[in-house]
């Protein structure tokens, strides 16, 4: 992870339902000196109840989404859980925020996947006009605030007015781009530092539209790291590819999967003579 100096940072999520395993994991990594603790959310448990108990277990460690799934719930739903944890851990909390794909939104939430770019950007947009506690009026291609023609007025949210970082995962090029334009920091993956290029092309791209630079958007990259005697070191390696072939089989569809998009878009390895 970079940004204004390295840091470290580890990821829980709460598949296996056992809590008070991963919830000690993550006190522990606080007293070791870990800087940021990231609650994933997919389809299985959801990101905010488990920051908002981390928000009372820890005291100096950052808390983060990576990630809250836009389209899931409104932008205004979304702006109050951001600054209802922001205020419970006493400034701590980082938004991340994805657009999943059409497997879980379609698939599970029932919620169409179309147009994710735009409902990205408008979602930012909406957010953070809550975050400053005025009347909420917003008209865009994908959301309307108030929604025309009904009884609704503009209105505020009652929480006091609080500023959240926001940030985007993001692997797609225009994506990228999206980041590097309107986001404080980029949470990546699926990143080899060889193909590197294949990311930083468009966020840099995005980062110029505003006059930005790479020091103004909080890079949030890192590798994983195992630490197993030589004895285990097959079974982590085996489920290791189970997980790789996972994410770029199984995290998409036929006509749709961002993973095996971003590792394709690399240039492949060169093999060196006489190696096999």
């Amino acid at each position: 992870m970079t940004g204004p100096g390295m840091r470290t940072a580890t990821t829980i999520e709460g598949s296996s339902g056992n809590w008070a395993e991963i919830i000690a994991f993550a006190c522990e990594a606080e007293k070791l000196g870990l800087d940021i603790c990231w609650v994933a959310e997919a389809w299985g448990s959801d990101a905010p109840s488990p920051l908002g108990y981390l928000a009372a277990r820890t005291e100096t460690m950052l808390l983060g989404s990576a990630v809250i799934q836009v389209g899931t719930r409104s932008p205004v739903v979304i702006a109050q859980t951001a600054m209802t944890l922001a205020h419970l851990s006493g400034g701590r909390f980082l938004l991340g925020l994805g657009v999943s794909g059409p497997q879980v939104l379609e698939g599970l939430h029932g919620v169409p996947f179309a147009h994710p770019l735009a409902r990205m950007r408008e979602t930012v947009q909406i957010v953070r006009s809550v975050f400053t506690g005025e009347k909420v009026r917003f008209t865009g291609s994908q959301y309307r605030i108030p929604l025309p023609g009904g009884d609704g007025r503009p209105m505020r949210v009652s929480l006091p007015p609080t500023s959240v970082p926001v940030y985007l995962a993001a692997l797609s090029p225009k994506m990228l781009e999206l980041t590097g334009e309107i986001a404080d920091g980029w949470l990546g993956t699926s990143f080899v530092p060889e193909g590197a290029d294949a990311y930083f092309t468009h966020l840099d791209a995005g980062l110029a539209r505003t006059g930005r630079t790479r020091a103004d958007l909080d890079i949030c990259q890192g590798a994983e790291v195992n630490v197993v005697d030589e004895a285990h070191l097959p079974d982590v390696l085996a489920s290791r590819k189970k997980e790789l072939a996972f994410s770029l089989g199984g995290m998409g569809s036929g006509t749709s999967n961002f993973y095996n998009d971003a590792y394709s878009r690399r240039p492949r390895r060169r093999r060196r003579p006489g190696r096999r």
